[in-house]
């Protein structure tokens, strides 16, 4: 069996949505990437789901903003993207590497 990962760290409800929504845009990005990409229906699909996840995480942080969280804690939202395999996630945005190197 797969090690366990760490806990997720404490979040405020605002703060989990602001993880949430932010890595729902970053899957969508992944899957529009033409560097990436297999098909074109797949990449629409996507293209068009993203203006709801961006609504979304506006939201969030209008709810962050309106609730007195003004600072985003860098630090522990970082901790949180990483339990929740935001680095791969996030690297699907990005260039592949070259073939053949």
């Amino acid at each position: 069996m797969p090690p366990e990962p760490p806990p997720l760290p404490a979040l405020t409800r605002a703060e989990g949505e602001l993880v949430d929504r932010y890595l729902e845009v970053v899957d969508l990005l992944g899957r529009i990437n033409p560097a990436r990409g297999r098909d074109t229906y797949g990449a629409l699909r996507a293209a068009q789901a993203l203006a709801g996840r961006a609504a979304a995480l506006r939201d969030a942080l209008t709810v962050m903003y309106e609730r007195g969280e003004t600072e985003l804690h860098a630090h522990t939202l970082a901790r949180a993207l990483r339990v929740l395999d935001g680095r791969r996630r996030a690297g699907l945005v990005g260039l592949p590497p070259e073939s053949g190197s």
